[in-house]
């Protein structure tokens, strides 16, 4: 049986919001957190091995960190983003925040947004490409790659997602709109 977003009180007729429980709400944000937390985790792994191949003079190390890439950028991001975003609606649903209700939830979910898109259209290809890169670096093949399209995720994902920690703790802003 599932629960209504809003249920009518027999009473009194009104319209009841739908909460979570006070545990499954403390699960799912101890969900949300460690999967917010693996993301950035994550996002570190990927600058270690970009940085390395970047600025190692070893072919050999530089092929590693290429190939290693393909193990550590798409599916875990992917996966960690997806679980953050998820956990992240069922807690504005479930919770007196809301999805659009306050400034720093909808940016919170716009970042989460807009990183998890990212991950399969803009840095699956690149990772790709810095794959195939690596393999012929090992084969001894000649290509080229341009490193500095790898610089920006490792950058740009870690500070967004500090960003939506920060708004998180501090709570800007106020609602969007103010009730009546």
């Amino acid at each position: 049986m599932t629960t209504p977003i809003r249920a009518i009180t027999a009473r009194t007729g009104a319209v009841r919001r739908w909460r979570l429980g006070a545990r499954t709400r403390k699960g799912v944000l101890v969900l949300h957190i460690v999967s917010a937390g693996a993301w950035i985790g994550i996002d570190v792994v990927l600058a270690v091995l970009v940085f390395t191949a970047l600025l190692t003079e070893d072919a050999r190390t530089a092929a590693v960190a290429y190939q290693a890439l393909g193990l550590f950028a798409i599916r875990p991001l992917l996966v960690a983003g997806l679980f953050c975003l998820v956990s992240g609606v069922v807690l504005g649903l479930g919770t007196k925040y809301g999805l659009v209700r306050y400034w720093w939830v909808a940016v919170k979910l716009v970042i989460n947004v807009v990183f998890v898109l990212l991950v399969p259209l803009g840095l699956g290809p690149t990772v790709t490409a810095a794959v195939e890169y690596g393999q012929g670096i090992t084969a001894s093949e000649q290509f080229t790659f341009a490193i500095n399209q790898l610089i920006f995720p490792p950058v740009v994902s870690p500070l967004g997602l500090l960003v939506a920690f920060l708004l998180a703790v501090y709570k800007p802003w106020g609602r969007i709109r103010e009730r009546r």
